[in-house]
């Protein structure tokens, strides 16, 4: 357990340092904005002073991150495997950190409906990128190409679809609690809809 403890230890320290360097701050900017002095500072990223926790309260503040994310270890399961829909065509990795989110790959084939009355809204928001082929999103009264690489984010309390253009797309999308939900009952209506078709 002292090992293990002295791991972490150093892990912090190494983050506190590495998170000073991104933001492009000196140990006296750090310090100041910690209202630590710059010696105690450089003692703590060296090792040479001990960690105290209401220390690294306030140098988690100064470098805008949480005291949680600053002292949290590496968890086993960081390498996860998709849930496959293979009847609609999607892959879907919950992300670990915040579980309300998710991130969907679907491949289509088809173009979004011409009728606006079946077009979708719903609570939540989305954002996705293509990354194959051409897709169309319809929001509202507007058609959208989104062309490999191209990404786009949007509420879905805007009524929505999407599709591809000129043969099959792949898109990657980052979905919300509540978009994500809004999809799941989407597709159970079209479920329900084709059985009774």
């Amino acid at each position: 357990m002292a090992q293990d403890d002295g791991e972490l230890d150093s892990l912090v320290r190494k983050r506190i340092r590495a998170l000073r360097v991104a933001q492009g701050w000196s140990l006296e900017e750090l310090a100041s904005r910690a209202n630590l002095s710059q010696s105690s500072l450089s003692r703590i990223e060296n090792g040479r002073r001990r960690l105290a926790l209401d220390q690294l309260v306030v140098l988690a503040r100064a470098l805008d991150t949480t005291l949680d994310q600053l002292v949290e270890t590496a968890a086993d399961d960081v390498v996860t495997s998709p849930m496959i829909d293979g009847a609609h065509g999607l892959m879907r990795w919950p992300i670990k950190g915040d579980p309300g989110m998710s991130v969907v790959r679907q491949r289509m084939t088809e173009p979004p409906p011409d009728n606006p009355a079946r077009m979708r809204a719903h609570a939540g928001r989305e954002w996705l990128v293509v990354l194959s082929g051409t897709a169309v999103l319809m929001l509202g009264h507007r058609r959208l190409r989104i062309e490999t690489n191209q990404a786009a984010e949007f509420p879905t309390m805007m009524p929505h679809a999407i599709g591809s253009e000129g043969g099959p797309c792949e898109i990657l999308g980052i979905f919300d609690r509540d978009a994500r939900r809004g999809h799941q009952r989407e597709k159970g209506d079209r479920d329900a809809q084709g059985a009774c078709d």
